[in-house]
């Protein structure tokens, strides 16, 4: 008797998100839609230039004016800085070390062999939900986890025999609208909590003080439902609209119809393959080991100058280097041993081709360096981020509907504002004591900014990574674009947005503790 409406759910969900897909389709090319964005942005800013336009940061004693492009100033700083733009564009210095080491891991064979060894006979069912946890607590990596994860999640998915670009996809959605949140304790707390008691210096009834595990009851709890909805997504909804749509399973375009089973990798592994994968993975251990033994020993070049790890030190700025060497030294072991890489002059070969993989990308990354820079250069961030915290002050909500107003508002700043160390530090120099005034510890408002400062990042073309994850798939869809994933990461923003409010409201209704210590309300 229910068969029969929900399937006409199923088919207006189906016509929504292909309607999203066309839509978004019809966009340009990336490079020429950042080329159309930067001319906005350029007529924009003198415009506002010209009107004498000027943004007072809160905590700024000073306005500081927007700055046009076509001025002298402006066409002085594109023509001195259009070099150190491109190559100063943020993804390149963690995109490039990453993919010369996973060329490495993925040329020798050794991805593919501890995939087929883990995953080649594991219940098919579990990995999406595998990918959802690996997803959300990636944030301890920082950029890094979108760069690693969705390329292994596909090739996890494969080796099980389901569809490869439900793990690339899947992977990227939890990385990225659960970036906010982890089961761990990761720098990007200890960020928060350090913007945060910046701005409660100030109050006169500041609350309880915010440290980098005030929110981590509430993370942990986030995470948990988070993980689950990931899981559900991309095995309920994302697989089997791939399947639908007949997207290849192969990125071989000659293989593209294979079948499901000839996409199946073998979990048996041969007794050069298994020695292979012995001998990598106990080096493996042997340098997490020394890098452990580093960073843990007094008086550490690793550590602070306060000697810890938080909020930052140079621990946490060398994971790109971790990775690297995490990647590259068992690969070679790997390599050796099984033969598929024998020779020195076999790594810049298996580097060169992973770096000829994504040529399109450095392509694309000249112009989006050129865009994010201009965007910066010319304050129209700042001024997009303090216009809309102040309209919402000046609206005048109060209780829990201001709250969910707040996190409505960094929703939509986090299509243009990608940073959430940057929005944060904008935001709550507002809303911090404004909702201090209405009885609100600062760790809770700082705990409902992490739900806007996630959800939508997966959406804006003005994420750089969602320009890499395009490349990817266009390995599988050379006629994807920027619609394609659009459409398939929507159900992942909005479910993980209601989810994500949901966990926030129960913290809220029964007055539940969201960390040590914190609470909702100031006593």
């Amino acid at each position: 008797m229910n068969a029969a409406p929900a399937a006409a759910r199923t088919s207006r969900t189906d016509r929504l998100l292909a309607g999203v897909e066309r839509v978004g389709n019809r966009l340009p090319d990336p490079f020429i839609l950042f080329l159309l964005l930067f001319g906005a942005v350029a007529i924009a800013s003198t415009a506002m230039a010209w009107a004498n336009v000027s943004v007072t940061v809160p905590g700024s004693d000073e306005a500081t004016r927007i700055r046009g492009l076509f001025t002298a100033e402006g066409m002085s700083w594109l023509t001195t800085t259009l070099g150190e733009n491109y190559l100063g564009f943020p993804p390149l210095a963690t995109v490039l070390p990453i993919l010369l080491a996973v060329g490495v891991a993925e040329k020798s064979g050794l991805l593919a062999a501890m995939i087929r060894r883990a995953f080649g006979a594991a219940p098919r069912w579990a990995l999406p939900y595998a990918v959802g946890l690996v997803g959300v607590a990636g944030s301890i990596m920082a950029d890094a986890a979108f760069v690693v994860i969705p390329p292994l999640a596909a090739l996890v998915f494969k080796a099980a025999g389901r569809h490869p670009v439900a793990g690339l996809l899947g992977g990227f959605a939890a990385a990225g609208a659960g970036y906010s949140t982890s089961m761990l304790v990761t720098s990007l707390d200890a960020l928060f909590a350090g913007i945060t008691t910046a701005v409660t210096g100030s109050l006169p009834n500041p609350g309880s003080p915010v440290n980098p595990v005030s929110n981590y009851f509430f993370n942990v709890a986030s995470s948990a439902v988070l993980i689950i909805a990931a899981g559900f997504l991309i095995d309920k909804v994302l697989e089997p609209r791939l399947v639908k749509q007949a997207v290849p399973r192969s990125q071989d375009p000659d293989e593209a119809g294979s079948s499901a089973a000839e996409d199946v990798l073998d979990p048996n592994l041969t007794a050069v393959e298994r020695r292979g994968l012995r001998w990598s993975m106990a080096v493996g251990a042997v340098v997490a080991g020394i890098i452990a033994a580093a960073a843990l020993v007094p008086n550490s070049p690793w550590r602070n100058e306060d000697g810890g790890f938080l909020p930052s030190s140079p621990l946490l700025s060398s994971i790109v280097f971790i990775v690297f060497v995490m990647f590259v030294i068992p690969g070679l072991v790997y390599g050796r041993i099984t033969g598929t890489m024998p020779h020195a002059r076999d790594i810049p070969r298996v580097m060169g081709q992973s770096i000829k993989e994504m040529s399109g990308f450095l392509v694309l990354a000249f112009v989006l360096g050129q865009f994010i820079a201009l965007f910066n250069w010319s304050g129209i961030g700042n001024w997009i981020a303090v216009a809309g915290a102040s309209g919402l002050e000046s609206i005048g909500l109060t209780g829990y509907p201001a709250i969910l107003a707040f996190i409505v508002l960094a929703s939509l700043l986090n299509l243009f504002i990608i940073s959430g160390s940057a929005m944060w530090t904008l935001m709550a120099a507002v809303f911090v004591p404004m909702f201090a005034l209405l009885g609100y510890e600062p760790a809770f408002v700082q705990a409902a900014f992490r739900v806007g400062d996630s959800a939508t990042q997966v959406l804006t073309p003005l994420n750089p990574y969602m320009i890499v994850l395009l490349t990817m798939l266009r390995r599988y869809e050379p006629a994807a674009g920027l619609g394609t994933v659009i459409s398939r990461m929507l159900p992942f923003t909005v479910v993980f947005w209601v989810a994500w409010v949901a966990v926030l409201t129960v913290f809220y209704v029964f007055n539940l503790p969201l960390g040590p210590g914190n609470g909702i309300f100031i006593q």
